[in-house]
C-alpha cells in the first residue's frame, strides 16, 4: 500500500474535544513524576564531579555496545509484531514496522503512552486497515511484554531472595513495616472486601455503560493475546520475545562493564544482581513518566545499592551516574532514530506526490 495512505487519518470522536482535566492528566502527570524524580536525584549530585568521573573512569565501547543492541532489539520488536499483523491479514513490509517502532519509542519521550496510539495509527493509515484491529494487535504485543516482566519478576525474586532479606533485616524499619503489613489481618480483610465488591459491581451493574466499556475491554484484551496461541508463526514468535528481551537483559548487562565499580560488582556477585537491577528498571517502566526517565534510574540505583556495601568505590553518587549515563545515551539514540523516522515517513509521501503528478 501507498505512503499517500497515511494522509487519511481514520475518524475519532474524541479528536480535539478531550477535556482540559483530562489532558493535564494524561500528560501532565507523567512530566510532573519524571521531572520531580529527576529534581531528586539531582539536587543531590555534583555534576562536575559526574562528568568528571564519566571522563575519566567510563569504558565508552560497553557503551557503544549497548546503544547497537539497542537498535537491534527494536528491529526485533519490529519482526515479531509484524507476525502480529499479517495474522489479522495486514500484509506490510518490515521497514515500515521498524520504523512505527523507532516512531514509537521517541513520540513517548514527549507524550508518555501516546506513541503506542502513533504506532497504530501510522499502521492503519499505511495499509488502509481498521484501526481497532490494529490497536488490538498493539494491545496484544504490549501485553506479551507485561506477562514477561511478570515471569521474569517471580523468577529473579526467587533467586535472590537470600539478598532480597540480608538487605531488608538491615533495614528494620522497613522490614517490620513490611511484616506487618502482610501479617496483619486488617490486609487480608480489606482484600477480600475489595475483591467481592469487584464482583458485586460487575454483577449488579453489568449492563451500565462503563462497566460494558470495561468488559469490552478486557475481552478485546484476552481476545488479541490469545490469536498468539493460535496464529501462524507463534512459534517464530515466540522465539524472537526470548531474543527481544535477551537483547534488553544484554544491554543493560553490556553497560555494567562501562565502569570499573559496576563491573566488579558483575564479577563479585554474578549474573544474579544484573538480573535483579533489570527487572526492577523493566517494573519502573510501568510508572507514568517521559520515556522512563526518572523511575528507571532509581530503580538501577536501589538495585545497585543491594549488593554495593562490599565493592570498594561503588556509592550511590557512582551508581547514579552510572544510571543517567545509561539512560542519558539511550534517549539521545531514541531522539535520532525519532528524526531519521519522521525524516524517512516525510521523503517517502514526497516521493509518492511527485509519481502521482
Amino acid at each position: 500500500m501507498t505512503e499517500a495512505d497515511t494522509n487519511k487519518r481514520p475518524a475519532r470522536k474524541d479528536d480535539g474535544k478531550q477535556p482540559l482535566a483530562k489532558k493535564l492528566l494524561r500528560y501532565g502527570v507523567p512530566m510532573i513524576i519524571s521531572i520531580g524524580l529527576c529534581w531528586i536525584l539531582f539536587a543531590q549530585m555534583d555534576f562536575a564531579t559526574m562528568i568528571t568521573t564519566i571522563r575519566d573512569n567510563c569504558r565508552w565501547q560497553w557503551i557503544w555496545l549497548t546503544l547497537c543492541i539497542s537498535i537491534v532489539s527494536h528491529v526485533v520488536r519490529a519482526m515479531r509484531w509484524r507476525i502480529q499483523l499479517e495474522a489479522i491479514g495486514i500484509r506490510i513490509g518490515l521497514y515500515p514496522v521498524v520504523l512505527s517502532i523507532f516512531g514509537t519509542y521517541a513520540v513517548n519521550l514527549v507524550f508518555p503512552r501516546l506513541g503506542e496510539l502513533w504506532r497504530t495509527s501510522y499502521i492503519a493509515q499505511r495499509q488502509s486497515a481498521p484501526f481497532d484491529k490494529v490497536f488490538g494487535s498493539m494491545v496484544a504485543d504490549r501485553l506479551a511484554d507485561t506477562v514477561t516482566v511478570g515471569l521474569l519478576a517471580l523468577v529473579t525474586f526467587i533467586l535472590a531472595g537470600p539478598q532480597l532479606t540480608t538487605y531488608l533485616s538491615q533495614n528494620r524499619e522497613t522490614y517490620e513495616m513490611l511484616s506487618a503489613l502482610l501479617t496483619s489481618p486488617w490486609t487480608w480483610a480489606a482484600a477480600i472486601l475489595g475483591l467481592l465488591l469487584l464482583w458485586a459491581l460487575f454483577n449488579r451493574w453489568r449492563d451500565t455503560r462503563p462497566v460494558k466499556a470495561v468488559i469490552g475491554f478486557c475481552r478485546g484484551l484476552w481476545s488479541g493475546f490469545a490469536v498468539v496461541a493460535t496464529m501462524k508463526g507463534r512459534f517464530r514468535w515466540l522465539i524472537l520475545t526470548l531474543l527481544l528481551w535477551g537483547c534488553y537483559f544484554t544491554q543493560l548487562y553490556s553497560a555494567f562493564f562501562a565502569f570499573p565499580e559496576t563491573a566488579e560488582l558483575v564479577k563479585v556477585h554474578g549474573i544474579i544482581a544484573v538480573l535483579l537491577c533489570f527487572v526492577f528498571s523493566s517494573l519502573s517502566m510501568g510508572v507514568p513518566s517521559n520515556g522512563g526517565i526518572g523511575p528507571w534510574q532509581w530503580a538501577i540505583i536501589f538495585g545497585i545499592s543491594l549488593y554495593s556495601s562490599d565493592i570498594s568505590g561503588l556509592t550511590p553518587e557512582l551508581s547514579a551516574t552510572f544510571a543517567n549515563l545509561v539512560m542519558g545515551t539511550q534517549t539521545l539514540l531514541l531522539i535520532a532514530l525519532g528524526l531519521f523516522t519522521f525524516i524517512s515517513i516525510a521523503i517517502g509521501r514526497q516521493r509518492h506526490r511527485l509519481k502521482k503528478q
